[in-house]
């Protein structure tokens, strides 16, 4: 796509990162923002249009981590190159980051998106509908720094849409969420508040929500292959196989996202407040400060439980969710002693090797 003479405030530049580019801009740098990740290059929308890019010798030798490398939605400083191609030298800071655990047995943390405002949690109203997977979304992105507003989509085929409804709303009151048929063309223009100049929105959500049916509605044309969904458990296929950006017509920036039925969690805050908090605030009436709410006398959540005041599917989400994230925290620990002593080992085969270079010399 030509994106000539592009004013970079409709795709997200503001002063934070206009702070974090002066140091860059002295260099003769120009500022450009990731919209697909390739193999081995990336492509980035610049003032000028859309170039590709690959990361500087130097970025890759001092990186700390992959977490540092660019992914969609990141702001960069780029050195323009011969033949409209860059080389990135930075990556500006983050205003939210969308991290998972990385897949297998390794603790290591995986930036999927950067500089997100909302993040659509696209949850289909078919066989597929599960709540449970509209927590665990939530509470991965209630630790990014973006927004949630959760879409049930596919209302046309629902013969219980009230009943849904209930039940997604019991999970936190205050989290905007809006009922369309994307393939109807029904109820999309209740996302128009959301796609503000300078905004960007990421769709998150299993294969056959219909995410790229929704992407297609709002940028007004077929852009996204469309996959058909089995009708014996609404399940789709993978259509989308990686993070891409657009522009949306009237300003502002959409993200794609591979479908993700099972999504491994991150959190660095190690807790689930932010998702459970009506449980939170039960808990604040047991007996005991550091009530698990497994098997202790007088605990206010195991009572809300037998009064029917919460839902036990909920509370049995929240525990499981819980043991999940402190034993990721445990692991996370683990994790960076080993880095740390690993760092440190390094430093000293350093000094060593300068001592004796040193004495070498003299």
């Amino acid at each position: 796509m030509n994106h000539s003479l592009l004013d970079l405030e409709t795709i997200g530049w503001n002063s934070f990162f206009l702070g974090n580019f002066n140091i860059f801009q002295e260099e003769g740098l120009i500022p450009g923002r990731i919209t697909e990740v390739q193999r081995k290059s990336y492509m980035t929308l610049t003032e000028t249009g859309e170039i590709e890019t690959r990361i500087s010798g130097k970025f890759r030798f001092t990186a700390e981590d992959k977490t540092t490398f660019p992914v969609v939605g990141d702001w960069v400083a780029i050195k323009m190159e011969t033949d409209r191609k860059g080389t990135i030298h930075a990556v500006l800071p983050r205003k939210t980051k969308f991290s998972r655990k990385i897949a297998g047995k390794i603790t290591e943390e995986q930036v999927l998106l950067a500089n997100v405002d909302f993040v659509f949690i696209v949850s289909g109203l078919d066989n597929d509908f599960n709540i449970q997977r509209i927590e665990r979304y939530l509470t991965l992105v209630s630790k990014s720094g973006s927004k949630p507003v959760i879409i049930l989509n596919k209302s046309d085929i629902c013969p219980d849409l009230d009943k849904r409804l209930e039940e997604v709303k019991r999970i936190d009151p205050i989290i905007p969420i809006h009922t369309l048929s994307a393939e109807h063309n029904e109820g999309l223009e209740s996302l128009d508040q959301y796609l503000d100049k300078g905004k960007t929105i990421a769709l998150l959500g299993s294969s056959g929500v219909g995410k790229s049916t929704i992407i297609n509605k709002l940028l007004g044309t077929n852009h996204q292959k469309v996959g058909s969904v089995r009708k014996s458990d609404s399940h789709g296929r993978h259509i989308t196989t990686y993070r891409e950006m657009f522009m949306l017509p009237n300003g502002g920036m959409i993200i794609d996202n591979p479908g993700m039925r099972e999504l491994q969690l991150w959190s660095e805050d190690g807790d689930v407040s932010d998702v459970f908090s009506d449980i939170e605030a039960l808990s604040e009436n047991c007996k005991f400060s550091d009530c698990t709410h497994l098997n202790e006398p007088s605990c206010a959540v195991k009572n809300a439980i037998e009064n029917g005041e919460l839902e036990l599917r909920r509370y049995q989400h929240y525990i499981k969710l819980k043991k999940e994230i402190e034993y990721l925290s445990i692991k996370q620990n683990e994790m960076t002693r080993i880095t740390e002593k690993a760092r440190g080992r390094g430093m000293s085969k350093k000094i060593k090797l300068i001592r004796k270079m040193r004495s070498d010399k003299f």
